[in-house]
């Protein structure tokens, strides 16, 4: 159910239609770095790597750290998660992307530990409308919106298809999204239904090697991976229907059902096997609204059923520990079932809010393979392991309690205190390697506690500012031994910003700002340190990074706006001993409705032509480099049918 946003005592943001069609994004990246204290790191083509108030986290179960969803439903299983899976919703056509930073409410649950991303699908509308539009390196891309309300009934289509050549060599992908959308309002039930599919083909680019590679116009865009490949397809639906129960409650419904496959090659690992991967779910969402005057109550259930698999092999021998065959072959049978309750109360300029949810995670395992090392037995340390068949569950109980309170008509300060947690994924307790023959993992806690200050000044300016601390316990690591383990402890703490100005009645100034600090706070035993790193930064945790859009509506409904990308320093190991400089970026879009059904913009992407790399990496000794775009430009023309 909507809040008034204003007063809600925690940290979020979004970014509307009207937004999402001006930057109509290439890739996710480009939206999202609106958004203060969030930071997609893009990989080649369609992957991404995420950050929300954290550092951008790799290894099997990172993706673990943050809750994505379309319309509130989890975009992959609970214990199942993909860091790349953004690209399973239609971002480039959403109706709005809100996004929560730090833990959720009680509404979100295992997964919600850092954040979470919320693509919310479009309502139907008037529209017929159709765009076309071209970029460098034969980039071309279609998007058709319709819409229509008839009485109690509407409908809202939204259909993409992207090719790209790429920019490096043997590169480019091939990308189709599909959201339908029927909305019905009767005199009893309200019943909303939504059906997304996407499908990824792509040709993967990997990494390029040596220090500032970015910026050897010699290998810069070339491809040292010509065979990776990623093809990932998805399907989620759900019905959504409420109705009243009286004069003070609502009943909410909502039943629902994904399915993901993907296959693509590991090119980031010198022996390059094959992973196959995907699972099928079931699931339900209820819940009661109650409005008792100055009271707003929800309590609910949540349940996931899910049925998943993974299979790794690789063609040719590497090396005795890295062998041909082979590698991985399990099913998972997992049910998450949770329990919430999240109550707010408000009387004149106070608001008071909190809650509880009990969440149950449940794993049963079956290899499929045979048990123990993936070896000969001469191999010496085997990286495969494959633990026999058993059964794990984790119990889990988060918290949170804010209050905000208006100063005065135009400003709204809040404080937070919240828990969240994560369950280990079926990845980091059955893809074991080095001889684990159990993964004994604990989930991932954080506490965190914010203060935050909002509001107007003169009608011209809008402001949305947030201190955080944040202390993480339990953390899950590979150790020099290659174990996947539990214990590590982190903190993070930081500063974001949020600023919308008018200058004038035809200029605005918009940025978003964050300062932060993510650092280990236990003397962990990390693969690949060298050195006691208590204290050290996290890698690939800028400490800096914003962005600012000057926008200039020079006609109605027509606009020119320039923007200013900055990401900051960071280190790329645990022993801070490799860094990326970081970088600044322009770029320049300019739209304009040029009759009553014809429609323009241009995007020029990277103005001055940096060298510049989307993501830096050190491992394997070596500094990696996926390398970003020089100037481009994009040329988009819609017409209204």
């Amino acid at each position: 159910m909507e809040q008034e946003g204003q007063y809600v005592p925690l940290s979020w943001s979004a970014v509307d239609e009207g937004t999402l069609q001006l930057i109509g994004h290439v890739h996710i990246t480009e939206t999202m770095q609106r958004i203060p204290g969030a930071w997609i790191s893009r990989g080649n083509g369609q992957e991404s790597l995420p950050s929300l108030r954290s550092p951008v986290f790799t290894g099997a179960g990172s993706c673990g750290a943050f809750f994505m969803a379309g319309d509130s439903i989890s975009l992959r299983a609970p214990g199942f998660c993909n860091i790349n899976q953004l690209f399973d919703a239609n971002t480039e056509q959403a109706g709005r992307i809100e996004v929560i930073k730090g833990p959720a409410t009680a509404l979100y649950g295992s997964n919600a530990l850092h954040g979470v991303i919320n693509v919310l699908s479009a309502a139907p509308s008037a529209i017929n409308a159709l765009s076309v539009e071209a970029g460098p390196y034969d980039y071309y891309r279609g998007k058709y919106a319709y819409g229509a309300v008839n009485g109690a009934h509407g409908i809202s289509l939204r259909l993409n298809g992207t090719t790209d050549g790429g920019y490096k060599d043997d590169s480019g992908y091939d990308q189709q999204k599909l959201t339908a959308r029927y909305d019905y309002q009767g005199d009893v039930w309200q019943v909303t239904s939504v059906i997304d599919y996407a499908n990824l083909n792509q040709e993967t680019a990997g990494f390029v090697q040596g220090f500032k590679a970015y910026e050897d116009e010699d290998i810069k865009d070339s491809n040292p991976n010509p065979e990776a490949y990623r093809d990932v397809r998805s399907v989620r639906a759900y019905s959504r229907a409420s109705r009243a129960l009286g004069e003070q409650h609502t009943l909410v419904l909502t039943p629902y059902l994904r399915d993901n496959d993907m296959d693509f090659l590991m090119h980031f690992l010198p022996w390059q096997p094959l992973e196959e991967n995907g699972h099928s779910s079931l699931g339900f969402q209820g819940a009661v609204h109650s409005d008792f005057a100055s009271w707003n109550w929800v309590n609910g259930i949540d349940l996931d059923y899910t049925d998943g698999w993974l299979k790794e092999t690789q063609d040719g021998d590497f090396s005795p520990n890295q062998p041909a065959g082979v590698h991985y072959d399990y099913q998972v049978d997992a049910l998450n079932a949770a329990l919430f309750s999240q109550v707010s109360w408000r009387s004149g300029a106070l608001e008071l809010s909190a809650g509880l949810r009990l969440d149950y995670t449940g794993y049963d395992y079956d290899n499929r393979t045979g048990d123990g090392a993936a070896c000969a037995p001469e191999a010496t340390a085997c990286r495969f392991f494959r633990p026999a068949d058993r059964d794990d569950s984790f119990t889990n109980l988060s918290a949170n309690a804010g209050a905000s309170y208006a100063l005065d008509d135009n400003h709204v300060g809040y404080l937070r205190l919240a828990s969240g947690f994560r369950a280990p994924q079926a990845a980091e307790l059955y893809r074991l390697q080095s001889g684990q023959r159990v993964a004994d993992l604990d989930a991932e806690e954080l506490e965190n506690i914010e203060l935050g200050l909002r509001g107007t000044v003169a009608g011209v300016l809008a402001y949305d500012t947030s201190v955080y601390y944040m202390e993480k316990e339990e953390v899950i690591f590979q150790d020099s031994n290659r174990q996947n383990i539990s214990g590590a402890s982190t903190s993070h703490y930081g500063l974001e910003i949020s600023l919308d100005y008018r200058l004038a009645e035809n200029w605005y100034l918009n940025g978003a700002a964050s300062f932060a600090r993510h650092r280990y706070d236990s003397s962990t035993d990390l693969l690949g340190s060298t050195s006691d790193i208590k204290g050290n930064d996290i890698d690939t945790a800028p400490r800096r990074f914003g962005s600012a859009q000057l926008g200039w509506e020079f006609n109605a409904d027509s606009v020119a706006e320039l923007e200013w990308v900055y990401l900051g320093s960071y280190y790329l190991n645990a022993d801070n001993t490799a860094k990326y400089d970081g970088h600044s970026l322009l770029n320049l879009r300019v739209s304009s409705q040029l009759s009553s059904r014809w429609h323009g913009t241009l995007r020029v992407t990277n103005l001055l032509d940096e060298d510049y790399a989307e993501r830096a990496d050190f491992a394997f000794g070596n500094y990696r480099y996926f390398v970003g775009q020089p100037l481009g430009a994009y040329l988009e023309v819609g017409y209204a049918l």
